[in-house]
């Protein structure tokens, strides 16, 4: 087992920040001579954050905007401090954190770059070896010379990137960054990352580019509202992180309405094989369980189903009705079951809305629309969502 060179414990990070809200100005005057700092309250952006990274190893970090993952990085940097908890880090560490982070606008690039390697106690004639390196790598050949104040921000990425990896720590921390780059130079950093993993080097990786921090990671953290929110395999976490997405890309568009005599609480889905899921594959075959609760006897009533596209337009709808399932009755706790034997839908993701009504269409128990996503995943070519197949002939 590799040794830890990031260890991680019991942090926690908290701000003071204004209250929001109008006041008038005697209110405000009078609340400061009252009741000094009330107009402040305590807000953590990080709490019981505890983890370890080995020597050699990459660790990728997801999660919403404002989850936490730039203040984690900032803490483990050192330009932060924890107001709970430690951080122990073992090796020379260089960071590529925010854009221009630690670039003094009025000097030139090349004083630049032998500022940052004094900022990370490199010796000045170390720094003069590297320089030409550094200029090579971000491609700065002609601008160089020029105060950096009128860099462009994928220019700004560029020497950052290039003073980070080529003054060769033993961790290098990289936040979201390198989003600013052009496509051609991002494959440039890619690559000279898979180098520093091939040399053993620690590496912790901001990215909202899923599929990139994927490839790069031997671990995903996914931290959301500030907490752990798992830690393990990149797959299964990049997993957990889209279904999240999901689930707040509903909000504006749920609704839940009905006189309640029956009420859906709740949906799974599933796969062929059983196993609870929402992601599925073109062909798939897609079981839901819909739960619910009848406090009194509810007799012929008609369960359906409508599927919206995301931005909540009804693509596809049917029920037990229409399908000519009748239920006699239902009382107490119970389940009723749907299964979609093939999924022909393009890719994209999905919101099922499931409801409950009397046979007569005249009283709706209980709706709750656009509230289940899912997602597809599609090869097959043709416009729109829902694929119907159809023959030519001549």
């Amino acid at each position: 087992m590799s040794e830890n060179v990031i260890t991680v414990e019991n942090i926690g990070k908290m701000f003071r920040l204004k209250k929001s809200g109008y006041r008038t100005l005697k209110s405000a005057i009078l609340d400061s001579l009252r009741f000094r700092g009330s107009a402040m309250h305590d807000f953590w952006a990080l709490k019981d954050i505890n983890f370890s990274v080995g020597k050699g190893e990459s660790l990728g970090i997801i999660g919403i905007n404002g989850a936490g993952k730039s203040t984690l990085l900032s803490l483990i940097a050192g330009t932060k401090q924890p107001t709970e908890g430690r951080i122990q880090t073992k090796g020379s560490m260089s960071c590529l954190l925010e854009l221009g982070a630690g670039f003094h606008p009025d000097l030139t690039g090349r004083e630049n770059v032998l500022l940052a390697g004094a900022i990370m106690g490199i010796p000045q004639v170390q720094m003069r070896q590297r320089i030409d390196s550094i200029i090579e790598f971000a491609e700065l050949q002609e601008f160089i010379d020029q105060p950096v104040k009128h860099y462009s921000s994928g220019m700004y990425v560029r020497l950052g990137f290039a003073v980070a990896v080529e003054v060769n720590p033993d961790i290098l921390l990289i936040d979201e960054v390198l989003a600013v780059g052009d496509a051609a130079f991002q494959r440039k950093c890619i690559q000279k990352m898979d180098e520093f993993r091939q040399n053993g080097k620690t590496m912790l990786i901001i990215s909202h580019d899923l599929r990139t921090i994927q490839a790069i990671s031997d671990r995903i953290l996914f931290l959301n509202d500030g907490k752990v929110f798992g830690i393990g395999d990149p797959q299964s976490m990049v997993h957990s992180y889209e279904s999240l997405s999901r689930q707040l890309a509903t909000r504006g568009l749920r609704r839940e309405w009905g006189t309640g005599e029956v009420k859906i609480t709740g949906a799974e889905f599933s796969d062929k094989n059983g196993k609870l899921t929402d992601r599925f594959r073109w062909g798939d075959l897609l079981d839901a369980k819909i739960s619910y609760d009848a406090p009194k006897m509810i007799k012929n009533p008609v369960f359906g189903f409508a599927i919206s596209d995301s931005n909540g337009r009804i693509i596809y709808g049917n029920n037990t009705q229409i399908e000519k399932y009748d239920i006699p009755s239902v009382q107490g706790k119970g389940y009723v079951c749907l299964r979609i034997d093939n999924i022909q839908m393009s890719r994209g993701n999905y919101l099922f809305s499931f409801s409950v009504h009397s046979s007569d269409h005249k009283v709706n128990y209980h709706r709750l629309d656009n509230t289940f996503p899912i997602a597809v995943e599609s090869d097959k070519p043709f416009e729109g969502f829902c694929y119907m197949p159809c023959h030519w002939k001549k």
